[in-house]
């Protein structure tokens, strides 16, 4: 390739405590007993365990949105289905949200799924919750 730069894709390194979860593709991989370092070199779909939500923890209107995105992430396969869901969950949170730092964000997360970048939009979404959580602290 004279003449030309080679452009050197980076490898995704990831450090696991022990008896820390991952999924990788839809496999739910478990670490053992000792922290231990896996190197990822190819594009794959990966959530930590602290980043994987239950369907019964999708209970508040931002969690609602965060679901279908991680489901769309983890199972590109159900993407018509989960893409539904994600558009009404947005759509209502939108209508609902009147502060312009967190539309800008559902606007991100909408734009970051439509270009299928899940992970951005997880990771915005928690965003979202976390400014969510704030609001119910402060009315409780």
């Amino acid at each position: 390739m004279r003449g030309q730069e080679r452009v050197k894709k980076m490898a995704l390194k990831l450090s696991l405590k022990p008896g820390e979860k991952i999924v990788i593709n839809g496999a739910v991989i478990a670490n053992g007993d000792r922290r231990t370092s896996l190197i990822i070199h190819n594009k794959a779909a990966i959530l930590r365990e602290r980043d994987i939500m239950q369907e019964e923890e999708a209970n508040t209107p931002a969690r609602r949105v965060y679901f279908p995105i991680m489901l769309m992430y983890l199972d590109e396969d159900g993407y018509d289905k989960y893409y539904e869901t994600f558009v009404a969950r947005i759509t209502e949170l939108m209508n609902a949200i009147q502060t312009p730092a967190i539309l800008e964000l559902c606007v991100q997360i909408s734009k970051d799924v439509m270009a299928k970048n899940y992970y951005r939009a997880v990771m915005n979404c928690k965003k979202v919750i976390a400014f969510e959580e704030e609001l119910l602290a402060d009315v409780a």
